[in-house]
């Protein structure tokens, strides 16, 4: 025996004043869901802007000497060079001349600090490992500093993630847009990787 409670639902369901009310109250919500979504969108984006503009960069970069791992005679290293790696420390040297504690041997003639042998004065190099190690000069701090307090808000998520000027220099040496022109020729096709505050000069077209 079927409950009349389905029987009656059965029944109302048929009406169209039902049908109606339904789709109207679904309608209704749909709408009021939608603009409430847009209200917040647009409430996070004026907190944004006036964050942007208002608020300055408050970046985490550390320029203390040693980059803090010296201390524990540890050091990280660029990693992916198939020849060269630079560590932390400065030193460029051969992959074979890398130590199992991840810093170069300093004592191999071939390993050298601060080398900027690939690098131009603008600050671009043909060779990444190059860019890094003439990057971690001392002499190079108060360029960096400029560069973070010029950066534009679209390199802010990348550079805010570093915490010490080893980290800095890996990412601002690594190709990024800086470095092209038309999304896909290089502004400068032989020193392609930066430290420098501005991009290298626009090729002509």
């Amino acid at each position: 025996m079927v409950p009349w409670g389905a029987v009656l639902w059965r029944r109302l369901l048929r009406k169209r004043w039902v049908l109606g009310l339904v789709l109207g109250l679904s309608l209704v919500y749909f709408l009021s869901s939608t603009f409430k979504q847009e209200e917040r969108t647009v409430r996070d984006r004026n907190l944004l802007q006036v964050q942007e503009h208002e608020q300055p960069i408050v970046w985490k970069v550390k320029f203390s000497s040693g980059n803090g791992s010296q201390l524990s005679n540890q050091c990280r290293n660029s990693v992916q060079g198939k020849l060269l790696i630079t560590d932390e420390l400065g030193y460029i040297c051969e992959r074979k001349d890398l130590l199992v504690n991840g810093c170069c041997n300093v004592n191999v003639p071939s390993t050298k600090l601060y080398s900027c042998e690939s690098c131009l004065p603008n600050g671009c190099c043909s060779v990444y490992e190059c860019c890094v190690s003439c990057c971690l000069q001392p002499s190079k701090q108060h360029l960096l500093e400029r560069f973070l307090n010029r950066a534009a808000i679209a390199f802010q998520n990348l550079f805010m993630a570093v915490e010490d000027r080893f980290e800095l220099c890996l990412a601002k040496c690594r190709t990024s847009s800086q470095s092209v022109q038309h999304e896909n020729t290089y502004r400068d096709p032989i020193a392609k990787y930066c430290y420098g505050e501005y991009p290298p000069e626009l090729l002509p077209v």
